[in-house]
């Protein structure tokens, strides 16, 4: 037997590998308080290859034959500021594949980040079919009956309905109970969870949380902006969670590693902490920050951007000018031209791609009117959508059909426009310039970029596979966007795909704020607000709110109170509003400015419990722990039905000799939603009727 251990110096979350001469290696994973237990764990890496396939039927990435063979090779522990890695080595005798598993934990937060690098030491190619970023078995030694109090918490997206969590219980969620007295545990099923192509939380969500009755939580997530696939399901031992990118089965992704060839596969975390009622996500939410690819810029700033029920991809000149200026009035900080403005005609949609400024909407140059934002003390921004090339633009004759992602060599096309390839030298030189051009000429200091088709399968063009085609272009965007930032550290970028249609980790961990949605309906909002930070850090959160001239004033603070606790994301015609009008959006937009300090040191928790698309009552906390332990609690709660009610908010335990005080307003600062603290739980009651939203703080304070 051998084994190896890392403690975090901070949160005390302990990792643990163990194997023998005879067993792959297995990890443990425990935080502070977390019982020990006895049960074999899941070998921590799994793979199939051709020729090399499962040791039991079916679609589960466990139990492969090659993830048996495994054994011990060698293993280090290195330190880097605040991350010690564990790299464990393995050896397959049979492919002659070995096998790395890098661990990262930090020395503040309790997760674990994970990748599997693959090198062929033999004398014969191997043909990978899925490599595991992790395989993980310790949840404990659950008993079968035990598993029906077991809860599991997934996601599906869609267009304009994003990021629809909510919590099953394990059994009912698809693990159904096939143990049987007297005959050995069989099953070949499993939860799973898959995307497609290149949106990658467009149908399903890469990441969940399992909650076990003994009080504890997992939270995990693949972090990759393409090809992923999840799995939990259930061993002799107790239960399993197998973390991967693109496959064979589900993306098409194929590699054929010749002698002496390397393969990492994609990130991938599980973070454990004890469970909390209401539901929190304390520990996933430090964990993303404390791994984010660069520190978040201007996360204070309001931005203000013409889309949203508005310009809606039709800028000119005379519309902006005005808008510019009630932006500036109502205090926002930047200015974003949304699409449309590189199109001299209405019908741009398959001829974008050239990104020069159309003189028909800017006589005067679009210089002329980026100058005007900074002008009124704004930094002006522009809509890019970078990676796709309309099939009537001129840049799909000039660029070469190496720039494109092909399948047999027939372009890739989708929704009228080619897809570019960012392995292209070409592709990404012509990016830079745009970029380059667009900063240093115009002075633009913002960037919205937007994803608006998708991929397929990929790429097979000079590619093993489509699925490997597509993966190596992923990495190359993320690539190319750290490039961007390096060169243009002042630049703010929005991470934005047909809404959240690529909410990844991979990708926002590279960006400063991520549009969450294009619902146009500000009743829809909400619900997708409300969920947001399951899938990012609430300072990234950019909730439109846009208010408009012919809403009543209740609409408007409905609205508003919609981008509060995140990122203030403004649209609406602002300067078609009434005096009065316009005050109240600026008096929000102090509100929030007061508030959103403290965003980037606060935990998202959910009074209410995940928000569910038609919910009457919605809530959203964000715990701000504050420097003396005590901190605050600041809660946006929703109304949408015009009848009156009533609802009873759980709110989290407050520290030891403290209570929370009652609700402070933070806006609007008279509402009809009434408040009151009722021992651990806060009633809000409306006993007028109609829509209505409020946004308040509940401040920790020393007991008498």
């Amino acid at each position: 037997m051998g084994s190896t251990e890392v403690t975090s110096r901070g949160s005390g979350l302990r990792l643990a590998l163990r194997w023998s001469d005879d067993e792959p290696a297995t990890l443990v994973l425990r935080a502070p308080g977390q019982p020990d237990h006895d049960a074999p764990g899941t070998p921590v890496v799994q793979a199939l290859a051709a020729g090399h396939g499962r040791e039991w039927a079916g679609r589960r990435f466990v139990d492969t034959t090659i993830g048996g063979r495994l054994r011990y090779r060698s293993h280090r522990i290195d330190r880097d500021g605040a991350w010690q890695t564990a790299w464990l080595t393995q050896y397959d005798d049979a492919t002659g594949l070995e096998f790395t598993a890098e661990l990262a934990i930090h020395d503040e937060e309790s997760g674990l980040r994970a990748r599997t690098h693959v090198h062929n030491c033999g004398p014969q190619p191997v043909t990978l079919h899925a490599v595991t970023s992790l395989a993980f078995g310790d949840f404990g030694s659950p008993q079968p009956a035990d598993l029906d109090q077991w809860e599991l918490v997934r996601g599906r997206g869609d267009w304009l309905a994003e990021g629809r969590f909510e919590s099953v219980p394990l059994r009912a969620a698809g693990l159904p109970d096939l143990h049987a007295p007297g005959r050995p545990f069989r099953t070949r099923g499993c939860i799973e969870a898959v995307s497609l192509s290149s949106w990658p939380t467009a149908y399903e969500m890469p990441m969940g949380l399992l909650v076990s009755p003994a009080g504890f939580q997992w939270s995990f997530q693949v972090e990759h902006n393409g090809g992923w696939c999840w799995q939990l399901g259930e061993r002799p031992a107790g239960l399993y969670l197998a973390l991967l990118g693109p496959t064979d089965e589900q993306h098409q992704w194929q590699l054929e590693l010749e002698p002496g060839q390397r393969f990492t596969s994609v990130p991938a975390t599980v973070c454990v902490e004890p469970a909390s009622r209401p539901l929190a996500l304390p520990a996933l939410t430090e964990f993303r920050r404390a791994s984010a690819r660069t520190p978040i810029r201007n996360s204070s700033a309001v931005v203000f951007n013409d889309y949203m029920n508005t310009v809606m991809g039709d800028p000119t000149a005379d519309a902006l000018y005005p808008l510019i200026d009630a932006a500036a009035e109502v205090g926002a900080d930047y200015f974003v031209i949304d699409a449309g403005w590189y199109a001299d005609g209405a019908e741009w949609w398959d001829a974008v791609g050239e990104w020069q400024p159309s003189s028909r909407r800017f006589p005067d140059g679009l210089g002329r009117v980026l100058e005007h934002v900074r002008e009124r003390g704004l930094v002006p921004g522009l809509w890019l959508e970078p990676e796709v090339v309309g099939v009537q633009s001129p840049m799909a004759v000039k660029l070469p059909d190496a720039a494109f992602l092909q399948r047999d060599g027939v372009r890739v096309v989708d929704h009228g426009r080619y897809h570019l390839d960012l392995t292209c030298e070409a592709a990404s030189a012509f990016l830079d310039e745009v970029v380059d051009r667009l900063v240093g000429e115009l002075g633009v200091g913002y960037f919205k970029l937007d994803y608006n088709i998708r991929a397929g399968v990929g790429s097979n063009v000079a590619t093993p596979s489509a699925g490997h085609g597509l993966l190596l272009h992923n990495r190359a965007y993320l690539d190319w966007l750290e490039a961007v930032r390096a060169r243009h550290p002042e630049v703010v970028i929005e991470n934005c795909a047909s809404g959240g249609m690529r909410e990844d980790f991979a990708t926002i961990s590279r960006v400063d704020l991520q549009s969450t949605s294009d619902q146009e309906d500000f009743r829809a909002y909400p619900a997708v607000a409300a969920a947001a930070p399951v899938m990012m850090s609430p300072e990234q959160a950019a909730n439109w709110a846009y208010p408009q001239p012919e809403m009543s004033d209740d609409e408007i603070v409905f609205t508003l109170c919609t981008g509060m606790l995140g990122r203030l994301y403004l649209s609406g015609w602002l300067d078609r509003m009434t005096g009065e009008q316009r005050g109240l959006v600026a008096a929000a937009v102090a509100a929030h400015k007061r508030l959103v300090g403290c965003v980037p040191h606060s935990r998202p928790v959910w009074p209410l419990g995940l928000p569910a698309w038609g919910d009457e009552w919605l809530a959203l906390g964000l715990h701000d722990p504050g420097a003396d332990g005590g901190g605050e609690l600041h809660l946006t709660i929703w109304k949408r039905s015009g009848e009156p009610g009533r609802a009873d908010l759980d709110l989290p335990a407050p520290p030891a000799g403290r209570h929370w005080s009652a609700p402070a307003p933070v806006f609007p600062p008279v509402s009809p939603l009434e408040l009151s603290l009722a021992g651990d739980r806060l009633i809000v009651t409306d006993a007028v009727g109609g829509l209505a939203a409020r946004v308040v703080t509940l401040r920790a304070e020393p007991d008498q």
